[in-house]
């Protein structure tokens, strides 16, 4: 069983190397340009989403995932590892809490119309996403420590290894378990708090002024705002849907550790099984909001349909030169 897993795992990772960094610079490509029907605010959100996953592909299923099937490259000297895996600790992050901005930005243009005005623009956008980043980024300094070469051929430092206080110094267990509330399992339950009440708002606010348009027009009318509001909220809901599901898994096998006081190097094969899967479906999100985007956006499926029409013309010109 193991050993088909293995092969799944592998051809899974080969898949999302091939497909995740494509799809995510074509998304960065038409955001940028702003002329694919949302406003700019979302743009910038998106963007930052889009570019944070193409971070986490190249860093951690290229550079890392994908470097296990061909070892003893210079991607396993100690100072390469160790900063492939800060990044890879920041792409993470801000891959997540990139989607926690994009959905509290959302809740406040629906529900909060006081404060929409004011929060729903670029530059609070620009602003959020820095910040955000930024914090990120001194976040996962303390990670940087926990390496030590394996060891010294030739006076040049190999591999990378955990330190043995890292499994039992209390500091450093206690900065773990706080770095997996932090991601996954806080932005998790903030991203189905925002969802939970948009939707309450929307069914509140969708009754009253179904009863007010009764009321004053007719049963049968038409609500062209309203079919605006539905067309505008299915983006939100994708993403944060999809974002629920593909982390569902880590999210439960990180409950499971606490609750049953497992230590995941200690897991049998059906228990290191579940754990990877988790693995498995975060980097999938990493290529999936693109695809999202073609569904639900017609003016970005059309520039996407586009990119890739001029990315295929161009390899046959290319091809028959």
């Amino acid at each position: 069983m193991m050993e088909t897993f293995y092969s799944v795992r592998k051809l899974f990772y080969i898949i999302i190397a091939f497909s995740g960094v494509p799809v995510n610079v074509v998304a960065i490509a038409i955001l940028s340009r702003g002329k694919c029907g949302l406003s700019t605010c979302i743009c910038r959100y998106l963007l930052g989403m889009a570019a944070a996953d193409l971070l986490s592909v190249v860093t951690a299923v290229i550079l890392r995932r994908i470097s296990f099937y061909f070892p003893a490259t210079f991607l396993e000297i100690y100072p390469i590892c160790s900063v492939i895996f800060y990044l890879m600790g920041v792409s993470k992050d801000c891959s997540v809490w990139f989607t926690v901005t994009f959905s509290f930005d959302r809740f406040i243009l629906i529900c909060c119309e006081r404060l929409k005005t004011k929060y729903c623009t670029r530059k609070t956008a620009d602003l959020v996403l820095g910040i955000t980043g930024l914090l990120l980024l001194f976040k996962n300094v303390p990670f940087c420590f926990i390496f030590q070469p394996r060891e010294i051929i030739n006076h040049v430092p190999w591999y990378c290894n955990v330190i043995n206080d890292y499994y039992s110094e209390p500091g450093w267990l206690i900065l773990t378990k706080l770095d997996k509330v932090l991601t996954p399992l806080l932005p998790f339950i903030l991203i189905l708090l925002f969802n939970i009440l948009t939707v309450r708002h929307i069914l509140v606010a969708s009754r009253v002024r179904r009863a007010l348009r009764v009321q004053s027009k007719g049963e049968n009318q038409n609500d062209p705002e309203m079919e605006s509001r539905r067309r505008s909220i299915v983006l939100l809901f994708t993403i944060s849907g999809c974002f629920i599901l593909l982390w569902l898994t880590t999210v439960l096998d990180f409950l499971y550790c606490n609750i049953a006081g497992k230590n995941p190097n200690d897991y049998n094969d059906s228990e290191y099984i579940f754990s990877q899967l988790g693995y498995m479906l975060q980097n999938l999100s990493l290529c999936i909001n693109t695809f999202i985007y073609v569904v639900t956006q017609a003016k970005f499926r059309q520039a996407f349909v586009n990119a890739v029409q001029y990315l295929l013309s161009s390899l046959l010109r290319v091809i028959r030169t």
